[in-house]
């Protein structure tokens, strides 16, 4: 979702900063996602690849607030699963990923306050 998201944000986005968060959201979940296929794989699992549809936006503001409103989630069960996992190499990858969440999060905070 977040990367299907990060594109139409890169194409749509009025504001250059959600143009640019955007663009992170691509680069940093496409990343992810590869990793997690990877990990899988090594483990015999497959991973469905796509998850739920991003869908449209009004505006920039709608986006960044769905955005917090994901990411929000998404921390929680990252630092749930990298504290009560029992997969270690999953343990390890949702560590790493909610520190990126985290940061995501953050930015899209940041430009919230910033958008009317």
């Amino acid at each position: 979702m977040e990367v299907e998201g990060g594109r139409m944000a890169t194409q749509n986005a009025k504001h250059n900063e959600v143009k640019r968060f955007g663009e992170r959201m691509v680069n940093d979940h496409s990343a992810a996602n590869n990793e997690l296929k990877s990990i899988a794989s090594s483990k015999g699992v497959q991973v469905p690849s796509s998850g739920k549809s991003m869908g449209s936006w009004k505006n920039d503001k709608e986006y960044i607030d769905m955005m917090i409103k994901d990411h929000e989630k998404d921390l929680a069960e990252f630092q749930a699963e990298a504290s009560n996992g029992t997969d270690p190499d999953l343990k390890k990858f949702a560590n790493k990923t909610s520190k990126v969440v985290q940061k995501h999060l953050n930015m899209a905070k940041d430009i919230q306050g910033k958008l009317k």
